[in-house]
C-alpha cells in the first residue's frame, strides 16, 4: 500500500469522525425539541484498489481507501408509529367525551353548588306543606316562590347546556381548520423532502420530523391511514377518504344547518351541488359526509377514534328535548350524544313536573264557578269564560295573551294556553326555555285560594298532587323498564350522568396509560439519550484523534523518505 493511498484512509477517518461529531451535537442540541427524532451516522467503505485479481484465490489483493458517510438516518420504528397514532386517536375521542360529561356535571351543580337540585327539593317540600294546610297563605307563597325558583333554575341550567353545545359546535370549525392546515403542512413537507432527496445525497431529516409531527397531531383528531409512494410522498386518508395526495390536498369542509346552525363535516370533492335562487352553487353536505355518526361506537370496529368525531357526537345535531324520548326509535337518534341525551332527559323531568302540577290543578278546577280558574275572555253576554288555572305557563303564550287582553275588541282568546302540546309545533310545548310561573300568582300568591265555593279547604287537590309526584309512572328513557316517580327521576338522572362519567373516566385513564406505554417505547427508539450521545462523542473524538495521528505518522514517513533517503 502506497503512502499516498494511506493519506486517503486518514482523511476519510477525519471527515467521517467530524460528521459523526456534528450529528451528535445536533442530537444534543435538540434533546428537548418536540417531535425531534435522533439521527444516526451510517458508514460505508470506499472503493478498493486491486493489485491483482485471481478468481481461484481465497483472498484478493486489495488496498482499502477508507470509509465515507453513506447517510445520516433517522431512527424510527414504523410499527410503534402506527400503534401510537391509532391509540392517540382513541385517546382524543375519550378525552372529549369525558370532558363533555364533566361539563354537564358542573352545569347541574352536583359537584359544587347544586342550584337546580335545591330548587327541585324545595318545590317538593312546598307541595308537602301545601298538602298539610292548603289554605295557609304562607304555604301558598312558598309554593309559588319555589315554583318560580324551579323554573328559573331549570331555565339557567338548560341555557348553560345550550351554551356548551354551541361551544362544541364552534370547536368543530376549529378542528376542521386545523385538519386542513396539517394536511397542507404534510403536502408542503412532501414537496420539500422530495426536492432535497432527489439527488440521493442527503436526507431531509428535519423536514421529516415536521411531517411526522403533523401526522401525530392529525391522528389525534381523525381516524388516519397513511402510506408512502415510490417518490417518498406520504399519502394520507382520513375516515377512508383521500386527504393528502401526491399533487393536492382534498380539504375537509363544514356546512351550517339552516335551522340549528350546527356544522356538518363533508368532503367538497365528492359532494353534490345545488343551485340557489340567486344563481350561486352550494354544496349538499349530506351527499358526502365525513363521519357515519349512526355507527355503533366500538374499539373492535375502530369507530371510537378521533376528537373531531367525539365532538360531533357529544354535541348532537339539535337541542335535545322531551320528544326525543317518546319511543325507542326517537331515542336511538340521540342516545350516542352526551348533550342531546342529557338535555332530552332534563327537559322531560321539568316537563313532567310542570304538566303534573298543572294537570292536578285542572282536575280540581270548576269552570262553572271559577274555582281554581282564570278568565280567558268574555262571551257575548259579557260573562267571563273560565279555563283551569295554570301554575306554569308558556312565555310566548302569555305575551300573546297580554296583547289580546289589551284589545277591547277581543272578547275571547283561543291561544296556546289551553292548546294541547303538538310535537311538531315547539310553540305549544311546556319546554324549559319557554316556561314561566303565572304572573298573577307571582304577584298575589293568595289568589290560589284553595278554598272551595262552599268555603271548605281543598285538601284533595294538593294530596292528589303529592301522590302524583310519588307515583311510579315514568322511566328515564325508553330503553329502561324500571318505573320511577318524579321524585326519583332526578336522582336517577344524576346517577346516570355519574355512571357515564365514571365509564368515560375509566376509558380515558386506561387509554392514557396505553398511550404513555406506547410513547415510552417509541421514545426509546426515537428519543435522544444524552448519556448515549456523550458516549458517541467520546468515540468520535478518539476516532478523530486516531485518524489525525495516523496522518502525522504517514507525513513523518514521507518526510523521512524525501529528506533522508532521497539525498
Amino acid at each position: 500500500m502506497s503512502l499516498m493511498s494511506s493519506l486517503y484512509v486518514g482523511t476519510s477517518g477525519l471527515q467521517s469522525s467530524q460528521e459523526g461529531l456534528n450529528v451528535v451535537a445536533h442530537n444534543v442540541t435538540n434533546t428537548d425539541t418536540q417531535g425531534y427524532v435522533r439521527q444516526q451516522v451510517s458508514y460505508a467503505t470506499r472503493d478498493y484498489n486491486f493489485l491483482s485479481k485471481n478468481i481461484t484465490g481465497v483472498a484478493q489483493k486489495q488496498i482499502g481507501l477508507g470509509v465515507y458517510i453513506s447517510e445520516v438516518r433517522q431512527v424510527r420504528d414504523r410499527f410503534l408509529d402506527l400503534s401510537y397514532r391509532e391509540e392517540v386517536g382513541r385517546q382524543g375521542f375519550y378525552d372529549v367525551s369525558y370532558a363533555a360529561v364533566e361539563e354537564v356535571e358542573g352545569i347541574m351543580g352536583e359537584l359544587h353548588d347544586a342550584t337546580f337540585s335545591n330548587a327541585f327539593k324545595n318545590l317538593m317540600y312546598s307541595i308537602e306543606e301545601m298538602a298539610k294546610d292548603p289554605s295557609s297563605e304562607v304555604n301558598q307563597g312558598l309554593f309559588i316562590q319555589y315554583s318560580q325558583n324551579f323554573a328559573e333554575a331549570a331555565r339557567n341550567a338548560y341555557s348553560d347546556l345550550c351554551d356548551y353545545q354551541d361551544k362544541l359546535n364552534y370547536t368543530v370549525t376549529q378542528k376542521v381548520d386545523r385538519i386542513n392546515q396539517l394536511g397542507r403542512t404534510i403536502y408542503e413537507m412532501n414537496n420539500k423532502i422530495r426536492a432535497i432527496e432527489a439527488g440521493d445525497v442527503e436526507n431531509a431529516n428535519d423536514y421529516r420530523d415536521a411531517r411526522n409531527q403533523a401526522m401525530d397531531e392529525l391522528a389525534g383528531i381523525c381516524k388516519m391511514e397513511y402510506d408512502t409512494d415510490v417518490h417518498g410522498n406520504v399519502l394520507v386518508k382520513l375516515e377512508g377518504h383521500d386527504f393528502v395526495r401526491p399533487n393536492e390536498v382534498n380539504e375537509m369542509a363544514y356546512d351550517a344547518d339552516l335551522k340549528t346552525g350546527f356544522y356538518t363535516c363533508f368532503w367538497p370533492d365528492s359532494a353534490e351541488t345545488e343551485m340557489l335562487p340567486d344563481g350561486t352553487k352550494r354544496y349538499v353536505a349530506s351527499t358526502a359526509p365525513v363521519f357515519d355518526l349512526t355507527a355503533e361506537i366500538s374499539a373492535l370496529r375502530h369507530t371510537d377514534i378521533g376528537s373531531l368525531k367525539a365532538t360531533l357526537l357529544a354535541r348532537g345535531d339539535h337541542r335535545g328535548n322531551q320528544w326525543d324520548l317518546k319511543n325507542e326509535d326517537a331515542y336511538e337518534k340521540v342516545s350516542n350524544s352526551i348533550m342531546m341525551n342529557v338535555m332530552a332527559e332534563f327537559d322531560k323531568l321539568v316537563h313532567s313536573v310542570v304538566t303534573t302540577i298543572n294537570d292536578v290543578i285542572a282536575e280540581g278546577a270548576d269552570t262553572q264557578t271559577g274555582y281554581l280558574c282564570q278568565i280567558q275572555g268574555y262571551n257575548e253576554n259579557n260573562r267571563p269564560i273560565y279555563v283551569p288555572l295554570q301554575i306554569f305557563q308558556r312565555i310566548d303564550c302569555m305575551e300573546e295573551y297580554t296583547k289580546a287582553s289589551a284589545d277591547p275588541d277581543i272578547k275571547s282568546w283561543n291561544g296556546y294556553m289551553v292548546t294541547p302540546e303538538d310535537p311538531k309545533d315547539p310553540a305549544t310545548w311546556f319546554s324549559i326555555d319557554n316556561l314561566m310561573v303565572n304572573k298573577d300568582l307571582r304577584q298575589y300568591p293568595a289568589h290560589l285560594g284553595m278554598i272551595r265555593p262552599d268555603e271548605s279547604v281543598d285538601h284533595v287537590t294538593m294530596k292528589n298532587m303529592l301522590e302524583r309526584m310519588n307515583q311510579k309512572d315514568f322511566v328515564l328513557n325508553p330503553t329502561l323498564t324500571n318505573p320511577i316517580s318524579i321524585r326519583e327521576y332526578y336522582s336517577n338522572f344524576i346517577g346516570q350522568i355519574a355512571n357515564s362519567g365514571n365509564v368515560f373516566m375509566k376509558l380515558k385513564e386506561n387509554q392514557d396509560l396505553t398511550v404513555e406505554s406506547v410513547e415510552a417505547a417509541r421514545q426509546g427508539a426515537i428519543g435522544v439519550a444524552t448519556d448515549e450521545e456523550l458516549t458517541n462523542m467520546i468515540k468520535f473524538q478518539n476516532a478523530y484523534n486516531a485518524s489525525s495521528r495516523f496522518i502525522n505518522v504517514i507525513d513523518e514517513c514521507m518526510e523521512h523518505i524525501i529528506m533522508q533517503l532521497g539525498s
